[in-house]
């Protein structure tokens, strides 16, 4: 098991465009991940969130209630419509490492039953070794219950 990296992965029975539209639309991926995001994402440009409870799960939204309002900055770094997204972020919850970055990438592949998504989340090797485990650790659970979220997203009528 790698230090540096995560990988998650799950098949979403849903079409293509509407897999990309959740991971692609600022607005989208907001709701189903737990964060309102300024504007849209644009290669290269710089987007500013605020964690808020995810709308389409309450158990995981509760779970998200105490960082609600904590700041978060997306670079975004790709956009490939429809196969991949990709943009950087801080893992670690302080302004006094708001420099360091880990890279996340979110990669879509047709199968048979739906959509593959993957998403990896790369870079922790880079950061402070009293902050690496925590901040992997959490990312790696949080993009387990992202991978849920998402999943319900895309494949119920009152979020198409």
């Amino acid at each position: 098991m790698s230090s540096d990296r995560i990988e998650k992965s799950a098949t979403l029975r849903a079409a293509l465009p509407r897999v990309w539209r959740a991971i692609s639309d600022s607005a989208e991926f907001g709701r189903w991940f737990g964060m309102s995001v300024d504007g849209p994402f644009v290669a290269g440009q710089t987007v500013h969130a605020v964690m808020a409870p995810t709308e389409v799960d309450p158990e995981i939204a509760e779970q998200q209630r105490p960082y609600a309002g904590v700041p978060c900055v997306l670079h975004i770094v790709a956009m490939e419509p429809p196969r991949r997204f990709a943009f950087r972020w801080n893992p670690i919850p302080d302004p006094e490492f708001a420099d360091l970055t880990t890279l996340v990438e979110f990669t879509l592949d047709d199968t048979d039953d739906g959509v593959l998504l993957r998403i990896v989340e790369s870079g922790f090797d880079a950061l402070p070794p009293d902050r690496r485990s925590s901040a992997f650790d959490d990312n790696s659970e949080g993009w387990s219950a992202q991978l849920t979220m998402v999943a319900r997203y895309v494949t119920e009528a009152r979020w198409a």
